[in-house]
């Protein structure tokens, strides 16, 4: 009984979503990265659900308000795992990271957090080892494994 209650009792993870940016480079594959604002780690372009969108929609607005990405989004999503978000006060929020895949992607100059943000177009190899979040490079490895 115990068990059950702190079951229904324990606290949900927030919701985010992310956008993996892919496009073919000279060499291969390549990811894009933006370096978050609180914890300056490389990650993916991400953000939390937006009202009156799906998942999906809320994900391709956050690569375009952060990183200046637009292309081809996969209709489905292709990862959901754990995270935690940085809050200003320090302090971490659980989350669960919802991930969408865009390609053929082009990066503006000229984007709504160009002067906050900064982004970084890896051959996949070294976005996976350049992410500071465990899950992110594993999910870019096997995206191109």
């Amino acid at each position: 009984m115990e068990a059950l209650r702190r079951l229904f009792l324990r606290p949900r993870a927030a919701l985010q979503v992310a956008m993996l940016c892919t496009r073919q480079g000279p060499q291969g594959p390549e990811v894009l990265l933006v370096k978050s604002l609180d914890s300056g780690r490389w990650i993916l372009p991400k953000g939390w659900p937006m009202p009156g969108r799906t998942l999906r929609d809320a994900a391709t607005q956050e690569a375009w308000e952060e990183a200046g990405a637009r292309g081809r989004v996969l209709p489905d999503e292709i990862a959901r795992f754990p995270a935690s978000k940085r809050l200003k006060t320090g302090l971490d929020l659980p989350c669960e990271m919802v991930v969408f895949r865009m390609e053929e992607t082009t990066l503006a100059d000229d984007y709504p957090k160009s002067a906050r943000r900064k982004r970084r177009m890896l051959p996949a190899a070294q976005a996976a080892a350049r992410a500071d979040v465990e899950e992110i490079g594993e999910l870019i490895r096997r995206s191109f494994a």
